[in-house]
């Protein structure tokens, strides 16, 4: 990574932000529902159908469903904010009917419909969230410690849910804990809503006017994969995804399922430790290098451990690998926030969401195939060929951004509406010391 440049912005700073706190408190509850799903969700389909085939594929179905709706269902809520409620009670309102099944019992099929229906409804946090601080944070350094702050906290929620899960199933079943997940959602929800509601907040409110040069440009109706160079800032996110996944899965046969749960921990570490320094600095290299360089750090962390695949090896190479990842999507995200205008600036970071959601999925089933007919020195080499690659999409895309545009307001009392221009002729400027 290019050298800091001193401390940055502190975290007690951004919580003092207006509205700050309790947007953040909510999120992180709303956010909750999502760390507990996976095991009460999987053991409650296989209880429905008697299968883990069955059931596994249902859940694939159902996450598969829910990342390649995730923008769309990020634009319905910047457009129309009561969408967000509406879809936390069908989201509800279908994990209660999935645990009713896993009482009952039910067929295959209807259990896939189920499930294919349920990731529908999936409201987004996260790209709320971004969104919210990019209003909330005057100052690009303050900005990429909200950033940070959110993305770590959105890590550790994903790195207790599953204990927490596993607890309610060993207390009750799979499910009730997929009932406490239904309820999870409805309160995690509503405070998100009610904070929201103090905060002003109002997405509709920040789409431009027609007579706003933008509008005339196309700019605020373009989609975001139209825009040149974001294609290649999410082959670089699923790339990196994709590693993950493979490492986490290739881990087992090498040093057995007791010794990987504990590397996974230290990945998980890495992540927040990274995303914690990586908020309090001020760097000098423009964001879009930066995305490339933690992408190549990344990678270069996991070609060491396929060419050296030994145990201190692989906990350093994945603790690395877990803060640059962290630290890559702080960084996309920021890049997000400069690149796109109001409007289309929640779709625009649901698609990173959807790639490293695909990525993930593609890494398991890519870890599954080669285990199988190569074992895990050749899932390591798969796994920084993966990261690699993306690295090479991203720059083979060129240079994202070269101007940032001033933002528009989504809360009452601050920012203003401005220009934004296309990724190939806009620059980020390098962050200096005040």
């Amino acid at each position: 990574m290019p050298r800091p440049a001193g401390g940055g912005a502190s975290y007690r700073a951004v919580l003092c932000l207006p509205h700050a706190r309790g947007l953040f408190t909510a999120a992180i509850l709303a956010r909750l529902c999502y760390g507990l799903l996976s095991l009460p969700l999987l053991l409650t389909l296989r209880d429905a159908t008697g299968s883990y085939a069955v059931a596994g594929s249902a859940a694939g179905l159902f996450g598969l469903i829910s990342a390649l709706l995730g923008p769309p269902r990020a634009r319905l809520v910047e457009r129309r904010p009561r969408a967000l409620m509406l879809l936390a009670v069908g989201y509800a309102g279908m994990l209660a009917v999935i645990a009713l099944t896993g009482e009952l019992g039910t067929a295959p099929w209807l259990v896939f419909a189920l499930a294919a229906v349920a990731g529908l409804f999936p409201p987004p946090v996260g790209p709320l969230m971004r969104s919210l601080w990019s209003d909330l944070a005057a100052e690009p350094q303050q900005q990429q410690c909200a950033l940070s702050l959110d993305t770590v906290s959105e890590s550790t929620v994903f790195a207790v849910g599953p204990a927490l899960g596993a607890v309610l199933i060993g207390v009750w079943s799979a499910p009730m804990a997929l009932a406490v997940c239904a309820g999870v959602v409805l309160v995690g929800f509503c405070a998100l809503a009610r904070a929201l509601r103090r905060a002003s907040f109002r997405p509709h409110s920040r789409l431009r006017s027609a007579t706003d040069p933008d509008r005339s440009n196309g700019a605020t109706g373009q989609r975001p994969l139209r825009r040149t160079g974001f294609l290649g800032l999410l082959l670089l996110v699923l790339g990196s995804a994709c590693a993950l996944a493979v490492e986490e899965i290739a881990a087992v046969p090498r040093w057995g399922a007791g010794t990987t749960g504990a590397l996974l921990t230290l990945c998980s570490a890495g992540g927040v430790v990274g995303g914690l320094v990586y908020g309090r600095r001020i760097w000098r290299a423009a964001p879009s290098r930066r995305l490339l360089v933690l992408g190549a750090t990344g990678t270069a962390a996991l070609a060491l451990l396929a060419a050296v695949p030994l145990l201190p090896v692989a906990a350093a190479a994945l603790f690395a690998l877990g803060a640059c990842l962290d630290m890559l999507l702080i960084t996309a995200y920021l890049l997000v926030d400069q690149l796109f205008p109001a409007g289309t600036r929640m779709e625009a970071g649901a698609w990173v969401n959807t790639a490293y959601n695909l990525g993930s999925s593609l890494g398991s089933a890519l870890a599954g195939a080669l285990l199988d007919r190569h074992g895990s020195g050749a899932a390591f080499t798969a796994a920084a060929a993966a990261a690699g690659s993306g690295v090479l999409a991203a720059a083979a895309g060129g240079r994202c951004s070269r101007r940032p545009p001033r933002r528009s307001s989504a809360l009452v009392g601050t920012g203003s509406a401005v220009h934004h221009g296309d990724l190939a002729e806009t620059e980020v400027p390098e962050l200096t010391d005040k």
